[in-house]
C-alpha cells in the first residue's frame, strides 16, 4: 500500500494520482482508493485509470460517472460513502432533545466546496428545531480552523447580543476547535455550559469527549476506508460483484434515546487531551 497526501489541493492530487496512473506498467498498482478534494470528483483521472487498468475505489463522495465507466471497463469501479444526509438529519434530532428552549445555534460547517459539508447541512435542515435559529460559519475541518472562525465571529459587535443556546459542529474536531476559543472568553463559564455536538465518533476521539463531558453528543460514522479495501479484495481476489454504490450508516451518541437537556453540563475547562 502506497499513501498519498494532497493536502487539500486538488491540483495537488490530480497530479499525484496521473503520476501513478502513467508510471511504468510494472510499478502502477492494482486499484486507487480516492478521497477527492474539490467539486468535480476526477471524473477525467478516473477514466484514465480505466484506461490503465486501475481500479478506482471513491470514498467520502457520491459521484455520477462511475456507471458509464463500469460499462466500458472491467477493473473494480465504485464508491463507499457515508450517509451525510442522515447524518445532518441525527444533529437536527440531537439539537431538539438539547436545546428545548428558543436560542440560536453557532454551526460549524466544512468548507463550501466538499460534497460531505453540503449534505450534512441539507439533511440538519431537514430536521432543525424550528425555535432554533442557525449562525453558519466555515471552517476546514480542523480544530484550529474552527479557533479562527469562532474567534473572527466573535470580534463582531454583534455577537455578544446571539442568544446561544449551543455549538454544533460537522466533526469532532471543530467542536473542540469551537470550545478552546470561547473557553479564551471572559465570560467562558456561559459559553462552556453550552451543549457542544460533533461527528465522527471515534472511540478514542469523539467518543471518549462525550464521556469525558467536553462534547454533549456526537456521530459515530463508520470508516469507510476499510469496507472500501474489503469490497476491492472480494472483487480482485474472488472476482464477486460489489455494489457500484454503499452508504455506510451513522448513529447518535449516546442514542437519541438517552439524550436530554441535562447533558449540557460540562466542565468548565476542557482539558488539552486531543
Amino acid at each position: 500500500m502506497q499513501l498519498l497526501s494532497a493536502d487539500n489541493d486538488p491540483i495537488t492530487q490530480r497530479q499525484q494520482l496521473l503520476k501513478v496512473i502513467q508510471s511504468s506498467s510494472g510499478s502502477r498498482p492494482d486499484a486507487i482508493i480516492v478521497e477527492p478534494v474539490g467539486e468535480t470528483g476526477l471524473p477525467r483521472v478516473a477514466r484514465a485509470a480505466g484506461q490503465a487498468g486501475i481500479g478506482w475505489i471513491v470514498v467520502n463522495w457520491d459521484v455520477g460517472y462511475l456507471e458509464e465507466l463500469r460499462r466500458e471497463f472491467s477493473v473494480p469501479l465504485l464508491a463507499v460513502t457515508s450517509d451525510h444526509r442522515e447524518i445532518g438529519r441525527i444533529h437536527g434530532r440531537q439539537l431538539a432533545k438539547l436545546t428545548p428552549n428558543e436560542g440560536a445555534v453557532l454551526y460549524i460547517q466544512g468548507p463550501s466546496y466538499s460534497q460531505a459539508a453540503q449534505q450534512r447541512s441539507s439533511g440538519f435542515y431537514e430536521t432543525k428545531p424550528e425555535h432554533i435559529e442557525v449562525v453558519a460559519l466555515k471552517a476546514n475541518w480542523t480544530s484550529q480552523s474552527a479557533v479562527h472562525a469562532v474567534e473572527s465571529w466573535l470580534r463582531l459587535s454583534f455577537s455578544r447580543e446571539i442568544p446561544l443556546c449551543g455549538v454544533l459542529a460537522q466533526d469532532d474536531s471543530m467542536a473542540l476547535g469551537s470550545r478552546e476559543a470561547l473557553q479564551g472568553e471572559y465570560d467562558a463559564e456561559k459559553w462552556l455550559r453550552l451543549p457542544f455536538l460533533g461527528c465522527d465518533g471515534l472511540p478514542k476521539t469523539g467518543q471518549a469527549w462525550v464521556r469525558r463531558g467536553l462534547l454533549s453528543a456526537t456521530v459515530i460514522v463508520p470508516t469507510n476506508t476499510s469496507l472500501a479495501m474489503e469490497l476491492l479484495v472480494k472483487r480482485i481476489r474472488e472476482g464477486l460483484n460489489v455494489p457500484m454504490r454503499t452508504l455506510t450508516t451513522p448513529q447518535s451518541y449516546p442514542s437519541l434515546d438517552t439524550l436530554t437537556a441535562t447533558r449540557r453540563d460540562a466542565p468548565a475547562s476542557a482539558p488539552n487531551d486531543r
